[in-house]
């Protein structure tokens, strides 16, 4: 009931909005990729078969052949190394050659490095190959809610882009009931087999992407007025000349121009262009990097190496279930992003998470090596509820943010950043976590054997968590793309931006010439009130071309006739 009730489409908003919703879920599956490559890598390591046929002669504290530490950070790190310069690389490619076609290649280059990974006879030939598909997740991580943003309504904008993890986490289930199935193997197919998995639903991601159309602010950003209306008229359903369709477009074409006219779309101007791009590349980087510093990936790649290494029975079970947590408790954050707002939901997140892992240290440093039992047990416990805290809120609400709060001359460039400061924070954690924890073997040298007690570490950080978004992170729900950018041109604190309410529109301001300060002048022929008549006729002269078959006059009778209806998306 909860979630029909968040997904109904407002009843002044025109058109149908089941296409797009289609569309951005359709396309949110590039989580699975992600997802389930982060979840076998985590069953895989702790498998027999794996450490027999990859170990260069290293044994545990038991004389059993097993792999390294210094090995195991490298085969799961660089995974995240190459996420990283996915990430960098989809900007350009994004910009160039569109948000679709580029999904595509980075699906293709993804599927090179699975194959790379099935076919793999030694360590080095692995990292290859999960360096490889890393760069096509990275790109994938960037494209994913870059698409489904700018194509999206926005009363379920953050929805969908929820949604992306949504499949980040089904993909983590997956992975560990395929490992589940596959660990007892004792020949090479307990690991090839979760390897060669992948492969299935990246096909048909790229099959089903040939369909889709490409995002309309896309389109207008390189000028192709046209081809941007026939995208949109296929997202809302509505006929090329609808009122409420060229109303959208114009307004979209008219903040494009405004933006321009503030600055060129250069990487140095995510820091120093206008509006505040310095201010909003921060609070993108800020949130990707501490939902990193969560320690979410500490479970997610080593969770079944801790359990076991904490003397959990059955570690493989218990990462099953939590997999399951973490795909339920994503479903909450779904219904409420939109309600609660994005500030919120990542505040009461960050205290919830806090609050588990400083538990969790505290009793393991309190009891040393004493009530081993009581300890699994409470870890058991409380990292189930850290992940629920996790998956209802930062898990999914940082991805809607950053895919947000940038404007469409540098969203991409934007975006890439903002998302490679996470992989790069993922790549050191995976990497520094085997030698932090020492629980491949206890006596390995240079390991800090911290068990449980990184959680301090983690604890920490979701505090520092809870400052940052109460100072940087504006609230951007219920408000078009556009309109976030006068938002942070109005509004100087993040902690008022819940009481913003758009004022003006982008299409007035380039009409009429206002400064580039955004303040509307005063003179009472040039108040900024929401007249649709006159803007629907002012959206029919720029977009003539489009609307070559109807009058101003039949538009103004349309519009008049629609009463209070909400052109903006």
């Amino acid at each position: 009931m909860a979630i029909a009730m968040s997904w109904h489409k407002p009843d002044n908003v025109a058109g149908s909005s089941a296409p797009a919703i289609m569309v951005g879920l359709f396309v949110a599956t590039g989580g699975l990729l992600f997802g389930y490559d982060t979840g076998s890598i985590n069953g895989i390591l702790a498998m027999h078969s794996f450490r027999d046929h990859f170990s260069t002669g290293y044994k545990d504290d038991q004389g059993v052949l097993d792999i390294h530490p210094s090995q195991v950070s490298l085969v799961v790190a660089m995974l995240s190394a190459g996420t990283a310069v996915g990430a960098l690389l989809s900007a350009p490619v994004g910009d160039f050659y569109g948000r679709r076609r580029s999904l595509i290649g980075a699906v293709a280059v993804f599927c090179l490095g699975a194959v790379f990974q099935v076919t793999a006879t030694n360590i080095p030939l692995l990292v290859v190959g999960r360096t490889v598909a890393g760069i096509g997740v990275g790109a994938v991580s960037v494209l994913v809610p870059l698409y489904q943003s700018e194509m999206a309504p926005k009363w379920v904008r953050g929805t969908l882009v929820c949604a992306y993890q949504l499949s980040i986490t089904m993909g983590l289930l997956l992975a560990s009931v395929v490992n589940i199935l596959t660990y007892s193997i004792p020949t090479a197919a307990a690991y090839r087999i979760p390897m060669g998995l992948q492969l299935i639903w990246a096909v048909v991601l790229s099959l089903g992407l040939l369909l889709l159309p490409e995002t309309p602010r896309y389109l207008i950003k390189r000028g192709y007025k046209e081809a941007a209306a026939l995208s949109l008229s296929r997202l809302r359903r509505l006929d090329i000349t609808h009122p409420a369709l060229v109303e959208e477009l114009a307004e979209i074409e008219a903040n494009h121009d405004y933006e321009m006219r503030l600055g060129p779309d250069k990487y140095k101007d995510i820091l120093f262009g206008e509006p505040h791009l310095g201010r909003r590349t921060l609070t993108g980087c800020g949130l990707q990097m501490l939902q990193q510093l969560t320690g979410v990936n500490f479970i997610m790649y080593y969770g079944t190496t801790f359990f076991k290494g904490a003397g959990i029975d059955d570690p493989y079970k218990i990462s099953v279930i939590m997999q399951v947590i973490n795909v339920v408790s994503t479903l909450p954050g779904l219904v409420v992003v939109e309600s609660w707002g994005r500030r919120r939901l990542l505040i009461v997140g960050a205290i919830g998470m806090a609050i588990c892992q400083l538990l969790v240290a505290a009793f393991a440093t309190a009891n040393g090596e004493n009530n081993a039992s009581t300890q699994n047990h409470l870890l058991i416990i409380f990292v189930a509820i850290y992940i629920f805290f996790f998956a209802a809120s930062w898990g999914p609400v940082v991805w809607v943010v950053t895919s947000e709060i940038y404007p469409l001359k540098v969203r991409a460039k934007s975006m890439s950043v903002s998302t490679a400061s996470n992989w790069l924070l993922n790549f050191g954690i995976a990497y520094s976590t085997p030698y932090i924890v020492g629980n491949t073997a206890k006596n390995a040298e240079g390991t800090f054997n911290l068990g449980s007690r990184i959680f301090f570490i983690w604890g920490a950080f979701c505090i520092v968590a809870i400052a940052f978004v109460w100072c940087m992170v504006y609230e951007t729900s219920k408000i078009s793309l556009e309109q976030i950018d006068e938002m942070y041109e109005r509004v100087d604190y993040a902690w008022n931006s819940r009481r913003f309410e758009p004022s003006w529109s982008f299409q007035q301001m380039r009409d009429f010439g206002f400064s580039d300060s955004g303040v509307p002048p005063t003179e009472p022929q040039l108040e900024l009130q929401p007249s649709r008549t006159s803007s629907a006729s002012t959206s029919q002269t720029d977009t003539a071309t489009s609307t070559a078959t109807a009058t101003t006059t039949q538009d103004d009778k349309l519009v008049s006739s629609l009463g209070h209806v909400d052109f903006s998306y």
